[in-house]
């Protein structure tokens, strides 16, 4: 089957445009469960106050699993972050607004972001000593249930036409602690080597939410083991040095 366009290119995923469809194929060895969560936690976003892509379709394309869902027309924030450098600073407000916004909504059946966490803690590299320490500070940490994206960035938000933004790109979502969600965007941000951005938006963010920093530093750790899972050779250095379970300030 031939598509319209190629939107973009992912690690094992390709999305295309067909008509007023978005159409995510993915490659025949990813994970079967992996796709069919992906939908359903978006289904479950779906129930909330956010502008999302609706899913249309899970089928089969040329033999691969693909998810259908409404195509979106606009520009992500990346890109207009990049365009616009004049209005970085505003775009970013944008930005921290609408991820408190997600913060407000609740999903009572997405899977919880404490087992989540802990299930990729076990699966990592590290030895069993910073496990441990791992587990313990996440075990410490207070219990919410607040919807958590999970890869909250700039490239994963379409602004419309309209100035209407939607977030795409639910296949790390879950429900637990924001300041969680937060340390991972930070996170992100140090990954992609622009630190400016990480620090201005950690720094809005806190005041907005009225968090403390200190708060949102003893996830680091935390995240920074759930994202050395994924196994980017280019990131694991770095990600070994934010798993020290040191109280950052």
């Amino acid at each position: 089957m031939s598509f319209d366009e190629i939107i973009a290119k992912r690690e094992k995923k390709v999305i295309y445009r067909e008509g007023d469809c978005a159409v995510k194929v993915f490659d025949n060895d990813f994970s079967k469960a992996d796709i069919l969560n992906e939908a359903l936690n978006t289904a479950r976003i779906e129930e909330t106050n956010l502008h999302i892509p609706g899913i249309r379709a899970i089928n089969m394309v040329d033999g691969k699993w693909a998810i259908f869902s409404d195509f979106v027309e606009g520009k992500t924030l990346a890109q207009l972050m990049e365009e616009n450098p004049d209005k970085a600073d505003e775009y970013l407000e944008m930005f921290v607004e609408l991820h408190l916004i997600v913060h407000e909504q609740e999903a009572p059946l997405l899977n919880g972001l404490r087992i989540k966490m802990a299930r990729k803690i076990d699966e990592t590299d590290l030895n069993a000593t910073v496990r441990y320490e791992l587990h313990t500070r996440l075990e410490s940490m207070p219990r919410h249930s607040k919807v958590c994206h999970g890869d909250f960035n700039p490239s994963n938000i379409i602004i419309t036409s309209d100035g209407t933004p939607y977030i795409l790109d639910w296949s790390h979502a879950s429900k637990g602690n924001a300041a969680a969600d937060a340390a991972m965007t930070y996170l992100l941000f140090k990954l992609s080597g622009d630190d400016e951005t990480a620090e201005k938006y950690i720094k809005l963010y806190c005041k907005k939410s009225d968090t403390a920093r200190q708060y949102i530093n003893k996830w680091l750790p935390i995240v920074a083991a759930a994202q050395m899972v994924k196994g980017n050779p280019e990131e694991k250095e770095l990600l070994h040095r934010w798993t020290d379970v040191v109280d950052y300030s």
